[in-house]
């Protein structure tokens, strides 16, 4: 058993930062990937022109309120914790909805939207294209999802949170990382957990430097899948950066999609978690999900193979449909 264990007394289970972000979604052939110069499974940054031209040409499409770490957020509602989110949206239709569902979903938010300079460029959007193997592909237009600035994260609720979950995403962004390190070190001073997903392959080797150097000093769980540890480390093989990257934080889970997932400990522990039986129809927001039902477990003092079958569930749920957001009672689903 890990000795990282939740702090006692704390109103929020779960407090997560990153992009808020509203999801776009439909299914297309491999050919639209093609033709739009997409690598397959991965998340892209977009600017206003791509947007418009990648929406022009996608076939209908499903809208739905999404974000890597709002998926995460509303994941832990699903289990009947708390959770609270930081991200910014604008004063406009996008982000209004955005608003509604995720405090439909039972998360506390109340980052104030965007004004001033800036503002204009309007709530985030993902456009992602469904590929009939269920792989998804992203495409982010940031908005003002990217203005998250250190004023908006309230070191108040930090002090209320078991664990602090952060987006490795807002990374991309001089201003959002400085909000992530001012939750870090409040995290810090005040004995809250800080978790952290390295988000995407593509990322990790944008920051790589940092993200190892968090990973070291900073991050005491860590999410990721295979491709982003690999690529962490430099290395081909799973196996090799399971060893590199154990006793570098208290807790490291590491997903392998249909392989299930390794949760390894400072002090040596492994464990190998199935994934759960499921119909694969999209796999947007299965990492996100896999976080929520761990820390929806670990952070109400589950130990680490429940909190890993909680995360298997929650991830089989939601790659079972369209859209990054549960659409069931997980803690019901847990039950059964």
């Amino acid at each position: 058993m890990s000795a990282l264990r939740p702090p006692g007394g704390r109103s929020i289970d779960v407090a997560c930062i990153g992009n808020a972000i509203v999801d776009v979604l439909a299914h297309t052939e491999d050919s639209f990937l093609d033709r739009h110069g997409m690598v397959k499974g991965s998340m892209q940054l977009i600017d206003t022109e791509a947007a418009t031209r990648i929406y022009a040409d996608m076939p209908p499409a499903v809208e739905i309120s999404g974000g890597s770490a709002g998926n995460t957020a509303a994941g832990v509602a699903a289990f009947g914790a708390s959770a609270a989110f930081v991200g910014k949206v604008a004063d406009d239709t996008l982000g209004a909805v955005f608003g509604h569902d995720i405090r439909a979903a039972g998360v506390e938010f109340t980052t104030r939207p965007a004004t001033g300079e800036g503002s204009e460029r309007g709530t985030a959007r993902c456009l992602i294209l469904v590929s009939p193997d269920a792989q998804r592909t992203m495409n982010t237009y940031l908005g003002v999802a990217a203005q998250l600035e250190p004023d908006d994260v309230e070191v108040e609720l930090v002090a209320r949170s078991s664990v602090v979950y952060c987006e490795g995403y807002l990374w991309d962004e001089p201003v959002a990382k400085a909000a992530l390190r001012k939750a870090m070190d409040a995290a810090h001073d005040l004995g809250t957990p800080v978790s952290f997903t390295l988000s995407d392959g593509f990322c990790v080797d944008r920051h790589r430097a940092e993200f190892l150097d968090l990973v070291e000093h900073r991050v005491d769980i860590l999410f990721a899948n295979e491709d982003e540890i690999c690529s962490l480390y430099e290395v081909d093989d799973f196996e090799d950066a399971a060893k590199r990257v154990q006793g570098h934080c208290a807790i490291a889970c590491l997903t392998r999609s249909e392989k299930g997932s390794v949760i390894l400990t400072a002090d040596g522990e492994r464990l190998d978690v199935a994934a759960a039986p499921t119909d694969v129809v999209d796999t947007t927001g299965a990492g996100d999900l896999y976080a929520a039902g761990f820390l929806a477990g670990w952070s109400r003092g589950e130990d680490l193979a429940t909190a890993g079958r909680m995360a298997a569930v929650a991830a089989a749920e939601v790659i079972s449909h369209i859209g990054a957001r549960p659409q069931r009672d997980l803690a019901e689903l847990m039950e059964a």
